[in-house]
């Protein structure tokens, strides 16, 4: 990554910008837009949970590459009044009607990434309800009146998003639906182009009034039915109608005296976790940020973290996932060990814990009660699926396609179950105490990004912002949660800030590197001082984002 600055007067060089602060309420999202929606809903008297419901909202809107009311939602809330974190799984579930037989006999290997086969029911819509009941201030209405009226009015479509919108026109205008709601000139908006979306505006309007059970039992539900059965799929309205988000108990490890939280599995979240836990035993801070050491022994940890995640994540009413033996301390630093300091591991086996027992949006709020939220939100490959039902103004989420179509694996499709999922919120507190609400959007990226941001904050003695816009390590090409395989030993890609020294030492160990464009993720965050209760955050300079506070 390039320099940002040679002439900041405080702070890293690479830094973009300063950490905003602020004490009454502040909110981290992708499009500035959806923050500034946010902080008004705080200052109406909204509660966190009401500013992130609305700035979601939002995003669906004016980021709907990443977002929208056909994806699933997870959610990490801090209550101030009870002391204590919640976790939401508000994933939605494959098609009753459909069996992993049916697939096999349709000759597939996986699961196609766009049109009807890999739509899984939307959970998002009963997550803001599930949230709203708990901890909402505001009615449902002046949270979602925001994102009608910019839908109505239209809005300048931001940079990066433009940029995503183009190349999702190209890939999804051939289904049904598609191109009546984003193309209704003919083409995908440019930077700066006003886009309105009526459609969604009436959805919202009438989600609003009716409830969630609009969505799942009343004419939307009905209107997605008819649609994915016109386009020979299988989602039908029982399978809305029989939807739940679920309330779960967020997993955590210790790492230098903060206490990590993750959702556990069907998301990724433990994956950063098991990095953390293997890594801990070593002297980071000394070995520096851009060293071919710290690099070396992130990405072996990465790989080890990755080899459990392919062989133990999935849904866990349909699986006994070992969650606290893969998180455990005993089981990570027993991993570490197999480690070459000098040596790049070209295959990694899952460890053997005791079974006995055993392209989205993230954003960030907080309020003046010092409630906080951490949520992620996604359609999963940028816009989905394409398959878009008329007159709704969203396109139906293609998580589906991260199901293994093998017999007996963890994430194996079966009909009523929750696929294996990539976007994961996480949150951190420190002697009990709310510490940080952050996330980093962006697929398989995401566990190594919130492995490294919190080792660029605790070890590298980085602030918010600085530990966003430091250069990022990627690896890719391990075994996936889906079965496929990859290269042995993957690629590492690195941003262009790490010297050419690091390069040619991490070649000598023997890592394949490989260039990588936009694939770095996509960082918010809030943190908070306990003792004064002030608010700083930092928003993702990769992005079109923006942190705001009052």
């Amino acid at each position: 990554m390039p320099v940002a600055a040679f002439d900041r007067i405080t702070g890293k060089a690479f830094a973009s910008r300063s950490e905003v602060y602020a004490t009454h309420g502040m909110a981290a999202t992708s499009q500035p837009l959806a923050t500034q929606v946010a902080l008004d809903i705080l200052k109406q008297g909204g509660s966190a949970v009401d500013a992130a419901i609305a700035a979601n909202a939002m995003l669906g809107l004016v980021e709907p590459t990443g977002s929208g009311i056909g994806g699933d939602l997870f959610a990490i809330v801090w209550s101030a009044k009870e002391q204590k974190l919640y976790g939401l799984n508000a994933s939605g579930r494959s098609p009753k009607s459909l069996t992993l037989a049916q697939l096999q006999a349709k000759g597939l290997k996986f699961l196609p990434p766009y049109g009807p086969l890999p739509v899984s029911v939307p959970g998002a819509v009963d997550g803001w309800y599930q949230l709203h009941a708990k901890f909402g201030a505001l009615p449902m209405k002046a949270n979602l009146a925001p994102a009608i009226r910019y839908a109505r009015e239209g809005f300048p479509v931001s940079e990066l998003i433009a940029y995503y919108m183009q190349l999702s026109g190209k890939r999804l205008a051939q289904y049904p639906g598609f191109k009546e709601t984003y193309m209704p000139q003919g083409h995908m908006p440019a930077t700066g182009d006003i886009f309105k979306n009526p459609a969604l505006a009436n959805t919202y309007e009438k989600i609003a009034k009716g409830g969630r059970d609009e969505f799942y039992k009343g004419s939307i539900a009905r209107s997605i039915a008819n649609y994915m059965k016109a386009q020979g799929g299988y989602l039908g309205y029982d399978d809305l109608a029989s939807h739940h988000s679920e309330w779960v108990e967020p997993v955590s490890v210790n790492y230098r005296g903060y206490d990590v939280w993750e959702l556990p599995p069907n998301g990724q979240g433990i994956a950063a976790l098991q990095i953390l836990k293997t890594l801990e035993p070593f002297n980071l801070q000394a070995m520096g940020q851009t060293s071919a050491e710290y690099v070396h022994l992130f990405v072996e940890a990465k790989k080890l973290a990755f080899a459990d995640r392919a062989k133990f994540y999935g849904d866990p009413a349909f699986n006994q996932i070992p969650v606290q033996q893969l998180i455990g301390e005993a089981y990570n630093q027993q991993r570490a060990k197999l480690i070459d300091p000098n040596k790049a591991a070209k295959s990694v086996a899952p460890g053997n814990p005791n079974l006995q027992h055993g392209d989205t949006v993230y954003l960030t709020t907080a309020d003046s009660q010092g409630n906080m939220v951490s949520l992620i939100q996604s359609n999963y490959r940028g816009m989905g699926s394409g398959m878009t039902p008329p007159d709704l103004g969203f396109v139906l989420q293609d998580r589906g396609q991260l199901f293994d179509l093998t017999p007996g694996h963890f994430n194996s499709y079966a009909p009523g179950k929750r696929p294996f999922h990539t976007i994961i919120p996480a949150f951190v507190t420190k002697a009990g105490k709310p510490w940080l609400s952050f996330g980093v959007m962006g697929g398989a990226t995401q566990p190594q990004m919130h492995a490294q941001i919190l080792i660029n904050l605790i070890d590298f003695g980085m602030n918010l912002q600085e530990a966003g816009d430091a250069p990022r390590i990627l690896h890719s090409g391990s075994a996936q949660p889906t079965g496929e395989q990859m290269h042995d030993g993957g690629y590492v890609s690195l941003e262009s800030g790490f010297p050419m020294e690091t390069r040619r030492e991490l070649s000598k160990k023997g890592h394949v590197l490989q260039d990588a464009l936009g694939a770095f993720g996509g960082y918010q965050a809030i943190g908070r001082n306990p003792q004064t209760g002030v608010y700083r955050g930092a928003s993702e300079s990769r992005k079109d984002g923006q942190v705001a506070g009052y």
